[in-house]
């Protein structure tokens, strides 16, 4: 074979290890889809930035034997509090992308979610999965796609479903624009250059039949090649969005329902009254309101009106995620669990499935051995008490 299935990882220390590889191997106008924000892309700096600012308390002589990560999301086990999170485009970072990463989640014990914008199907992942995954949703005019997308869903077996309100409107990625962004690439001088200089990446693609939006064509009347798609994406998402769209979504949903895209207390009050069983914390990955703060800020303001609400509703947090240590603090601040994106999309770039199982492997022992410098042997024993600044960090965020 031209490129081994089983690459040596052992040297593969830390999610930046992984975005190298991955920028050498996927063609650019996708890995800048992955790994860029919107406008000025403030937002999406000061998601892994403001991280930094949160210290831990060192601990030592305390007994760190028999410490792990285990948890669990929704009333299911976990191997620790970390859930793959929709990715558009998957499946044109590698081929069948979506399959690859949901394998690998499977096989780790964490949930993956799959997107609508996706391009391996609901049903092509389901094929190739033995537990429940869950399935993101978008609001679009077409409610008619919507309810067969979410019967799909339910008929695939999917636990959970991810509603994203924060997509009403596109927010403007110049790099996008510019790198004339495609599902598959068009075939100009430029990205032909670029694509003799991804042989991995070219190879794997030729072996697969999936390279379009799979739970788009073939599924809208209408829209059954990526020319008629564009045109429909284009009109589809829905800037008419509202909370009583959530209760039309509810009378066809009887499973687990995720708000994703919450970043402020009025709008976790909404989901906490609209039934949400948990809400993200997410600014998009920076790739929307550019300006807007990260959610690492955005997190304790959240987290303290659902503790004055008593609320049993779970808070997650994505956007930023890049070391177990940055679980960690979201943790620590109060959040149930987090998701990643770019993180397992970038073991995804460098070596496929394995790759995505790396990228787990790397936080969870991040994770773990951070636990134990600050005297944790248990994801339960996490509070503000192992970070050394958080009341001067915390003061103005509540106020």
């Amino acid at each position: 074979m031209l490129f081994s299935k089983n690459p040596d990882l052992s040297k593969i220390t830390c999610i930046k290890d992984l975005e190298k590889i991955g920028r050498i191997k996927v063609p650019r106008m996708f890995y800048d889809y992955c790994n860029t924000g919107s406008w000025t892309q403030s937002t999406y700096h000061h998601n892994v930035d403001d991280l930094q600012k949160l210290k831990f308390k060192q601990r030592v002589a305390i007994d760190m034997e028999g410490r792990n990560t285990r948890s669990q999301l929704l009333g299911q086990d976990v191997s620790m509090p970390l859930a793959l999170s929709p990715v558009g485009l998957t499946g044109m970072q590698r081929a069948d992308g979506e399959i690859l990463a949901a394998k690998a989640a499977e096989r780790f014990g964490v949930p993956f979610t799959l997107s609508t914008m996706s391009i391996c199907s609901i049903e092509d992942v389901a094929e190739h999965t033995t537990k429940p995954f869950w399935f993101q949703l978008y609001f679009m005019r077409d409610r008619s796609f919507m309810a067969d997308l979410i019967k799909r869903a339910h008929d695939a077996g999917c636990s959970t479903l991810v509603v994203t309100l924060d997509l009403q409107v596109l927010g403007q990625r110049h790099r996008d624009i510019k790198n004339g962004l495609s599902t598959p690439p068009k075939p100009t001088i430029r990205n032909l250059l670029d694509l003799a200089l991804r042989p991995e990446w070219c190879w794997h693609m030729l072996q697969t039949k999936r390279r379009q939006f799979g739970n788009i064509v073939g599924h809208v009347k209408g829209v059954s090649d990526m020319s008629s798609l564009s045109s429909w994406t284009a009109d589809q998402f829905d800037p008419r969005l509202s909370w009583d769209d959530i209760e039309w979504i509810k009378e066809r949903w009887d499973r687990k329902l995720i708000i994703k895209g919450i970043m402020e207390p009025e709008d976790a009050q909404l989901a906490h009254e609209h039934g949400a069983d948990a809400i993200v914390v997410s600014n998009h990955g920076g790739r929307q309101l550019d300006g807007a703060p990260s959610t690492i800020d955005a997190l304790p303001r959240i987290v303290d009106l659902y503790q004055k609400l008593n609320s049993k509703t779970e808070i997650y947090m994505d956007s930023g995620i890049r070391t177990g240590q940055d679980i960690l603090r979201a943790l620590a601040l109060g959040a149930k669990g987090v998701m990643i994106g770019r993180a397992f999309i970038y073991g995804l770039q460098a070596y496929g499935e394995a790759g995505v199982y790396k990228a787990l492997s790397i936080l969870q022992k991040e994770l773990e051995t951070s636990m134990a410098f600050c005297g944790c042997t248990e994801i339960s024993q996490l509070s503000t008490e192992i970070l050394h600044n958080y009341k001067t960090w915390i003061k103005d965020k509540l106020d």
